[in-house]
């Protein structure tokens, strides 16, 4: 006689970038172990197909894991993780009156939520007659950004990002779609840009939704408070 099925509840969630309601299932022991073995080797491809194969594992609803916003992906896979292996994180926070000193502070995942900017545009006017679309960072970029342990250069890493998330360009008569071109096409068109146009660009980043969490620290040192902000998956890591 084969040992029986052990029931695995179902949880539910809204996306933050469609507001739609999708069902999904805490990670299995094989899955945390996947997960655990890929973080503890370091390396970023282990680490994207270990988060890819549990994502998809566990979203119960018909949805396309890769097409979905970074800040989609840190909301689900923090709330997988919270249902999982328990709904509170322990992190260590650097007093940032001193820079120095290391305070554990644990925090209810529940507590997390998306931030989302009243002033955030994904259509960049360039200059009079040329537009730019900007998309969401792809799944890919998202493990890159949140677990890249690698030596590339942060100016290296911002112009990768910014020419991956270039959608379309066009204007009053024409389309470019940036998936028709190579990634060095779309690295020399970016420089042709002036730093007030990049400026337009760094800014649908910089207020582009985002995974964040205000806490108060206190430093048991200088006794002093401060408030400090988590941003991204990785800050919530534990």
């Amino acid at each position: 006689m084969p040992l029986p099925s052990i029931a695995t509840p179902t949880y539910s969630l809204i996306l933050p970038s469609t507001k739609e309601e999708i069902t999904y299932r805490p990670f299995l022991v094989r899955e945390e172990k996947l997960l655990v073995l890929a973080l503890e080797g370091e390396d970023q491809k282990e680490i994207s197909t270990a988060i890819k194969s549990v994502l998809q594992a566990c979203v119960k609803s018909k949805i396309d894991i890769q097409k979905l916003p970074t800040f989609d992906i840190e909301y689900l896979f923090l709330n997988i993780r919270g249902k999982s292996v328990g709904e509170e994180v322990e992190v260590n926070i650097i007093a940032p009156d001193d820079g120095k000193t290391s305070i554990p502070v644990k925090i209810n995942l529940d507590d997390i939520s998306v931030k989302e900017f009243d002033d955030h545009d994904k259509f960049i006017k360039l200059d009079d007659n040329l537009m730019m679309e900007m998309k969401y960072p792809s799944l890919d970029q998202f493990i890159q950004n949140n677990f890249d342990f690698s030596v590339k250069s942060s100016t290296e890493q911002t112009f990768d990002l910014v020419a991956g998330c270039i959608d379309k360009v066009y204007n009053d008569e024409e389309t470019w779609d940036a998936g028709d071109f190579s990634k060095k096409e779309m690295s020399e068109f970016l420089d042709q840009m002036n730093s007030q146009q990049f400026k337009k660009v760094e800014k649908f980043f910089e207020t582009m939704p985002k995974l964040s969490h205000e806490i108060t620290v206190k430093n048991p040192k200088t006794k002093k408070s401060s408030k400090v902000v988590l941003e991204g998956l990785s800050s919530f890591f534990a």
